[in-house]
């Protein structure tokens, strides 16, 4: 594992003061915390630490125990980077509004990083999701590009610029709520192709089970799609690290690189050692 990182910045770490922080974890305002944290998960589906952190002014530590209380009474789902409703299980695929506006920072750093991989006179392959349509708008600048994707939301980007030396291939299937064509038309056309790189989004990575989705048809298409590139590249943010979907459609000797921001844990990169994968943290 080969770990490169885009920021030469410092980790620093930095404590509250302890009367707050005292004061919530055994008294009412933990309680009333917890309860908008509850509230939160149940209708927005998952949320992560940075954004709780974030509405309620207190430390990632704090929220961390918050998580952990409500986890161990089973009214949600503690995962890496965050929480998940109670509802949602390996098999629940989250729609792409309800994901655009997650961790958008995170999403741009990656994309940006993303983008540089890319040279100009190259077929590459971008999968639906999120962070691949972050990564689109990157592209727009690269000369004389051939894009195969399986979103109509990416082809649409490409299609509204005005660059008469790209070519955009759009394959065909059934939409999945992530707002992905896949299926046997999807994955026919793919089987005829040679990309020279690919980029694909995951909903969940995972040491031992790899690059996972919810969606048994997108898990084929995604096969298809890695079968005919010479590089994989895998761009996802840190949240989904520890999440694993119904089906796995990589494993990581199938993957080159993997794209991340530098809210990855320690121990999800001490896992990354030994996959031969190349871990690239974007900042």
């Amino acid at each position: 594992m080969y770990e490169v990182s885009t920021s030469g910045g410092r980790e620093s770490r930095t404590s509250e003061p302890q009367t707050r922080e005292g004061r919530g974890r055994a008294g009412p305002l933990a309680a009333q915390r917890q309860a908008t944290i509850v509230a939160e998960v149940n209708s927005r589906g998952a949320v992560t630490v940075a954004e709780l952190v974030d509405l309620f002014g207190v430390s990632d530590m704090t929220i961390r125990r918050d998580l952990d209380a409500l986890d161990a009474g089973g009214v949600l789902h503690k995962v890496h980077g965050g929480a998940t409703s109670v509802g949602l299980r390996s098999a629940h695929e989250p729609g792409f509004d309800a994901k655009i506006g997650q961790e958008s920072a995170a999403k741009q750093a990656i994309a940006a990083e993303a983008a540089t991989m890319v040279r100009p006179d190259s077929a590459i392959g971008i999968g639906a999701g999120t962070t691949t349509h972050t990564l689109a708008r990157h592209l727009l600048r690269v000369e004389k590009l051939t894009v195969v994707t399986n979103s109509v939301r990416i082809a649409d980007i490409f299609h509204a610029d005005t660059r008469s030396d790209r070519t955009v291939v759009l394959v065909g299937g059934v939409r999945t709520p992530s707002d992905a064509l896949v299926g046997p038309l999807a994955t026919a056309a793919l089987q005829s192709l040679h990309l020279d790189q690919l980029f694909l989004g995951a909903h969940g990575i995972d040491a031992e089970h790899g690059l996972s989705t919810p969606n048994l048809m997108e898990a084929e298409t995604n096969r298809a799609f890695i079968a005919a590139s010479r590089q994989v590249v895998v761009v996802a943010d840190h949240t989904k690290w520890g999440t694993v979907g119904l089906s796995t459609f990589a494993t990581w000797n199938e993957v080159d690189s993997v794209v991340t921001d530098a809210g990855l844990p320690a121990a999800a990169r001490r896992a990354m050692k030994g996959t031969g994968c190349e871990l690239v943290i974007a900042g």
